[in-house]
């Protein structure tokens, strides 16, 4: 527990309260973690139109004659495949291949590009990136992140409800951004269309003063609020990996799955921070694999660092783990050898003591289903 005195809090926190919140500590900051219940909330972004607070969340712009190329050697993915306007996942690694965050960039400019950096790794990648700046100030990096509330709005109703709001808004397409409000002033007022809950949905960023109107402005529309607790088991159904928990500096993409984001054999993809590391674990051979398991029989909901068993031997532990209120069935993602990594293998969870009996899945855990 953080020293109540150094918590940070949100510029929607009175919004949170009045909507009737239950507030908690999440990597550093007082935000909520569920209003009218998890179940609740998760099932109106599945079926409607949900939000979430993630002020927390940290916005950089990087601009600059050698913008591009700094980035590139940073992070992951080739960032000049992207067109103004649009934007990718990718990772930023250190020199062991180690994740040190996953996040989103936007290509914004000719020149200048929008980061969205997870929140407990806000001030670790700060520091990381104004320490690999070059020397010769071709690259200004910004940091925006206390001048922004931001909301996520997500659910098959959203982009319904963003154009009733904001007829003027030229909505962008998946993983684009776009301004939100044409005659802003000061801080631009932005919308991204990606998402952390497997459903359509935008991430609307406004300057400070303007959060807590856009919020009240959202409930009145019928949009629900929801806490920490539905993101969490909505990202976990689409196998979306969590940073602190699924991802760590111990960890590589590729242990992660996430090679699809790790330009390794793309020409145009240069050298980059961990590449050397990645290089060499593609040619030794992974030693572990993060897999989706699903218990196979009614047990407790499942969570983090509960043993993973194959033959009565521990190979693993849990990572995330929750019930999934789509499915019924209490999922988990660990990192295990990948011999036991295949989809059907027969494992066990233990949970205070008791075995549950799993098996290996695939992802997503949910789909949506057919029209």
């Amino acid at each position: 527990m953080s020293d109540p005195s150094t918590l940070k809090h949100s510029p929607l926190e009175a919004a949170h309260v009045a909507c009737g919140a239950r507030m908690v500590e999440f990597g550093g900051w007082f935000m909520p973690v569920q209003y009218s219940g998890i179940m609740d909330e998760h099932h109106a972004v599945r079926s409607a139109s949900g939000m979430f607070d993630i002020s927390h969340m940290g916005e950089v712009t990087v601009s600059g004659s050698g913008a591009l190329a700094w980035l590139e050697s940073l992070l992951t993915n080739r960032v000049g495949k992207l067109a103004v306007t649009r934007g990718q996942y990718t990772l930023m690694l250190n020199e062991k291949g180690g994740v040190l965050d996953d996040l989103i960039i936007y290509r914004s400019g000719e020149t200048e590009y929008f980061l969205v950096i997870n929140a407990a790794c806000r001030e670790i990648d700060l520091e990381w990136m104004r320490s690999h700046l070059p020397k010769d100030g071709s690259v200004l990096l910004t940091d925006l992140g206390n001048d922004y509330a931001a909301i996520a709005l997500q659910g098959p109703d959203s982009e319904k409800i963003l154009r009733q709001l904001f007829p003027e808004c030229d909505v962008p397409k998946r993983n684009g951004i776009a301004s939100l409000a044409k005659d802003g002033k000061g801080v631009p007022s932005l919308v991204a269309r990606t998402g952390y809950t497997g459903e359509d949905g935008f991430e609307l960023f406004v300057p400070v003063a303007e959060g807590g109107p856009l919020w009240n402005m959202l409930v009145s529309a019928g949009v629900k609020p929801c806490g920490l607790g539905a993101r969490d088991t909505l990202r976990l159904e689409m196998g979306y990996p969590l940073n602190g928990s699924d991802l760590s500096r111990e960890r590589t993409p590729l242990e992660a799955g996430l090679g699809k984001f790790v330009s390794l054999d793309d020409p145009e993809k240069g050298d980059f921070s961990g590449r050397e590391a990645l290089e060499a674990q593609r040619s030794a051979g992974l030693p572990s694999l993060l897999t989706p398991l699903k218990l196979t029989v009614q047990g407790p909901p499942l969570g983090s660092h509960y043993a993973v068993l194959s033959e009565g031997k521990t190979v693993g532990e849990t990572c995330s783990g929750a019930l999934s209120p789509s499915l019924g069935e209490g999922v988990a993602m660990a990192y295990l050898p990948p011999a036991l990594s295949a989809p059907g293998t027969q494992l066990e969870i233990e949970v205070r003591g008791r075995r549950y009996a799993a098996t290996v899945s695939a992802l997503p855990f949910y789909k949506k289903p057919a029209l």
